[in-house]
């Protein structure tokens, strides 16, 4: 026979298990199951997937690519928006390894314009800085005595080799053309050498001497293992297999030639002024990776705007990858349409 204790304890327990399972059936019906804690993200990865590190490799090099300043002393609005350029970069990587300003610098190529852009530059701690021409640097000479704009009265006194000459000053270059290797990376900076006054038939394209198409053979030689080439030109290439003409690279043909038996070619032009709104910011010539770059000084907005934009890229290389993303200055955002990872390719392929 069962005892009174035993009885009542009995009954205790069905009660507990009826009024669990009764509390479980009310939790479900009203939604009230709980959440389990997540997992610390930096303990756990999903299968198959790698971490950034792995996905990437090492972070080898990082650089600004500011094109189309136009730094001019009739529009101080190209000075304020490199104001602003310069002050989110300094904030967003100041341990970037280089800035590249690529053609355009000014909208004249005059001295007073350059002196400008440089008191600009100087009240920044910038890394190294580097640069190419762009057909507005050799503009010096449609302006005559009276600091006007004439046409019929070119040159005006004023040769393209003074062009040269003044740009090459203010960068500390032998030439128009340079190149330096940053941790693995090697920057190539080339430039137009000729303008109207010198060459007529160029227009508003960029024309390569047979000197730099060689010293490019040459610098592109050095490349045993694949390493990664970033060349800043400023005029855009033409369609492949073509030779370019005004607004445009060119001896394409002879340029790309060159670069032919390399593979991890990347190259940056400038020169059209479009947002990251509009299309073909990046594209492949058969090896080359081509990146068209918007501007800092006088953007052309794919919509109209009366807000005050520019525009330029942050470029990170990485053992594997390279990463590429358009930043808008005046406001310090990434564009969100203007992002590009392109793996590196390897000697197996």
């Amino acid at each position: 026979m069962m005892s009174r204790r035993h009885f009542l304890k009995m009954l205790f327990s069905v009660f507990i298990l009826v009024f669990g399972g009764f509390w479980s059936f009310l939790r479900r019906l009203f939604g009230m199951t709980e959440e389990p804690e997540p997992d610390e993200p930096d303990q756990v990865v999903a299968a198959g997937e790698r971490t950034e590190q792995e996905r990437t490799g090492q972070l080898l090099f990082s650089m600004f690519l500011l094109s189309d300043l136009h730094i001019s002393l009739y529009d101080t609005t190209t000075s304020d928006k490199l104001k602003a350029t310069l002050d989110d970069i300094t904030q967003l990587n100041p341990n970037a390894d280089a800035v590249v300003m690529g053609g355009d610098l000014t909208d004249y190529g005059r001295e007073g314009e350059y002196k400008l852009l440089w008191s600009l530059l100087d009240s920044y701690d910038l890394p190294k800085l580097h640069a190419n021409m762009g057909n507005h640097d050799y503009y010096d000479i449609w302006i005559n005595d009276k600091g006007g704009f004439a046409t019929d009265t070119m040159p005006n006194g004023k040769t393209d080799a003074q062009s040269r000459e003044r740009f090459q000053q203010y960068m500390n270059y032998d030439k128009p053309y340079a190149d330096e290797w940053i941790n693995g990376i090697h920057l190539i900076m080339l430039s137009q050498e000729a303008y109207l006054q010198e060459r007529e038939e160029v227009g508003e394209g960029a024309w390569y001497s047979d000197e730099q198409l060689n010293w490019l053979q040459n610098k592109m030689a050095e490349h045993t293992d694949g390493e990664p080439a970033l060349i800043m030109i400023h005029q855009p290439l033409p369609a492949v297999g073509s030779d370019g003409g005004t607004h445009r690279l060119i001896r394409a043909n002879e340029f790309r030639e060159i670069l032919k038996p390399y593979r991890n070619v990347f190259v940056f032009s400038g020169h059209t002024h479009r947002d990251f709104y509009t299309d073909n910011h990046y594209a492949t010539q058969e090896n080359i990776h081509w990146f068209s770059n918007s501007a800092v000084g006088r953007l052309r907005p794919s919509a109209p705007s009366t807000d005050s934009h520019a525009q330029g890229m942050y470029i990170q290389v990485y053992e594997k990858e390279i990463h590429v993303r358009g930043r808008e200055f005046t406001t310090r955002q990434w564009i969100d349409v203007a992002e590009w990872r392109v793996p590196m390719e390897s000697a197996s392929k």
